[in-house]
């Protein structure tokens, strides 16, 4: 007879089987695809739920509802008390990124356009290349990528400090994430990390914006809505990270980031009727230019 003190321990090894085996059904690219498309789609609709439920609700919302979604599948209890120290620290640093990253990114998104939050959030990949290979190729790729981004934030963005503040701080976070995101993933289960930093993550953010979350709970729809949100943000594209990162190097899904920035774009358009200038299309550009031509410190 089955031991019932092993079956708990025995799911986070069978999601982990499932994963490993949904991992290499698709080639990478195809994971990194639908992470492409819904890293930014729950953004976009979270926009539209911030008049009701506020900014920091939403975000709430949302990695709360990732936490809840994860829980049973990775039981994050039994990844932290297996782990030895250096990987428990790992998941801390993970889980508060993500949090903290959630929240600026949605900060910043409440005052400028979904493009330029995103073309931010990339010129920081490719100072951290410039750190770890100082070349003229790296150089060069920053200085276009800075650019681009000098052409997005005109005088009407720039007269928003606290925006910037907020779209920046993304942009660091964003760094540490996919930095943390190819430790985790590297060091085997990623999904049963994911699922661990996750709660951490929940912890992080449960006093900062459950006040503002507290209009969701009485209108059924809204929490829906709201659900639907964190799922399309928090779960799908992160789930679809690690099954790409699982099976890429960090040079060629560096090199694939360079997409998310037009995906931004065009979610902006579709979702949000944010219409980009020729000036943004041109700062747009430049910034894929820049993500697309650097050299990963570990290429």
């Amino acid at each position: 007879m089955e031991d019932p003190a092993q079956a708990p321990a025995a799911i986070p090894a069978l999601t982990g089987l499932f994963f490993g085996r949904l991992a290499t059904s698709l080639p990478p690219h195809v994971w990194f695809g639908v992470s492409a498309v819904f890293h930014y789609l729950g953004p976009a609709f979270a926009v539209l739920l911030f008049p009701h439920v506020g900014v920091l609700g939403m975000a709430w919302l949302r990695i709360v509802t990732a936490a809840l979604v994860f829980a049973p599948l990775t039981r994050p209890w039994t990844a932290f008390a297996r782990a030895d120290r250096p990987t428990r620290l790992l998941l801390l640093a993970f889980g508060a990124c993500l949090g903290v990253m959630n929240c600026s990114f949605y900060l910043a998104l409440d005052r400028m356009p979904i493009s330029l939050v995103a073309a931010i959030e990339f010129v920081g990949t490719i100072g951290v290349a410039l750190v770890g290979v100082r070349s003229p190729r790296n150089l060069a790729a920053l200085a276009v990528a800075v650019t681009g981004t000098l052409l997005l934030i005109d005088v009407k963005w720039s007269s928003d400090p606290i925006g910037l503040f907020w779209a920046f701080l993304n942009g660091a976070l964003f760094v540490g994430y996919i930095v943390l995101a190819h430790r985790i993933a590297g060091a085997g289960d990623g999904i049963a990390g994911l699922g661990a930093a996750m709660a951490v993550a929940c912890l992080i953010v449960l006093p900062i914006g459950f006040t503002d979350a507290l209009p969701a709970f009485t209108a059924p729809p809204l929490l829906i809505a709201a659900i639907g949100v964190g799922i399309c943000s928090s779960v799908i594209p992160y789930i679809c990270d690690q099954l790409a990162m699982s099976r890429l190097p960090r040079s060629s899904f560096a090199l694939m980031l360079s997409l998310l920035p037009v995906t931004a774009t065009l979610i902006g358009v579709i979702v949000l009727r944010q219409i980009p200038s020729p000036t943004d299309c041109i700062g747009i550009a430049l910034v894929v230019a820049g993500v697309a031509f650097h050299k990963p410190a570990n290429a």
